[in-house]
């Protein structure tokens, strides 16, 4: 389909082709993760103020998961209050609590809830079902851990960005399937949500801004062990055999994106399964956008977009 940037857009994509950005298929994963966390000073927006920013160690079986508790100034409390539990995106190699620190704390501000982003290792190091094993494994730990953290475990939300809302996605079907605790919503930005990669997205020359084709592929094989593994629910959650019985979902699509019709099909398929859908897109915006609120005034939009749908649903 058509894809026409918006003009803001438009202008930070020149600006990156401009500076002579490397791809990250030509990087290592450490180079490439050093080069992701420093372009976070160009593009986050300042962030709000809140009442408080903690760490969090989450043990584990397989070992300390390190997390981020906010807290905002104004919080939505009756028995507990709600929570977030975020999985920043990155493709599964790059990303970490720092990158998607501002996307958090506004996600706290706006939604007046506590968020708890979570740092699930990382490929290559740590290939499939690993950064599932953590995600799955640290919200059953800050379940069992509400009591003393002040949460309301019937308003526990996963969510996350590309590689993240795969994972929230991954997280709220284990959980329906009994490997979790009840999850009352999950917000899916720009989500990954099948290996495959057959949707014409993926194919377009238009989408590919920022997060190429190419670039995909490089995050999938640092990430699965085998073409196999593309199969697995755990990996694309669009292969689970229903949707039926998951949590509301928010999904937010940009236009500029591979992701983008897998993305929209996931909704589709959510809301053929009777699940409660809240879809935008954004269709002048590539992937990553979200965290660009310093540059894109369309990032702030769509983080308080999310906030009111959290405000609602909790």
């Amino acid at each position: 389909m058509p894809v026409t940037l918006d003009p803001d857009a438009a202008f930070v994509y020149k600006a990156f082709q401009d500076a002579g950005r490397p791809a990250y298929e030509t990087l290592s994963p450490t180079e490439a993760r050093e080069y992701y966390r420093q372009a976070r000073f160009v593009t986050n927006p300042e962030p709000p103020l809140l009442k408080s920013v903690e760490p969090l160690a989450i043990e584990t079986a397989d070992g300390i998961i390190p997390a981020r508790l906010y807290t905002p100034r104004t919080l939505r409390q009756s028995n507990g209050v709600p929570c977030l539990v975020f999985f920043h995106g990155g493709g599964w190699v790059i990303g970490d609590l720092d990158t998607h620190d501002v996307a958090c704390r506004k996600l706290a501000d706006e939604g007046q809830l506590i968020v708890i982003s979570v740092d699930y290792r990382r490929a290559p190091e740590h290939k499939f079902p690993a950064a599932v094993d953590d995600a799955t494994a640290a919200t059953a730990w800050i379940s069992d851990h509400a009591k003393e953290l002040g949460l309301d475990t019937t308003r526990l939300i996963v969510g996350g960005d590309s590689a993240g809302g795969n994972l929230a996605a991954v997280v709220s079907i284990a959980a329906r399937d009994g490997n979790g605790p009840s999850i009352a919503g999950q917000v899916l930005v720009y989500p990954a949500t099948d290996f495959a990669m057959t949707q014409p997205s993926h194919r377009e020359p238009e989408t590919s801004i920022l997060l190429t084709h190419t670039v995909i592929r490089w995050f999938r094989d640092h990430y699965l062990n085998s073409a196999a593994d593309a199969e697995d629910w755990r990996a694309s959650p669009a292969r689970t055999q229903t949707l039926a019985g998951l949590p509301p979902a928010y999904i937010l699509t940009a236009g500029a994106d591979p992701l983008r019709d897998e993305g929209e099909e996931y909704a589709r398929r959510l809301e053929k399964a009777g699940v409660a859908v809240t879809y935008r897109t954004f269709p002048g915006q590539f992937h990553g956008f979200f965290t660009m609120g310093k540059l894109l005034d369309q990032a702030n939009v769509a983080a308080r977009d999310i906030g009111a749908w959290l405000r609602a649903l909790t």
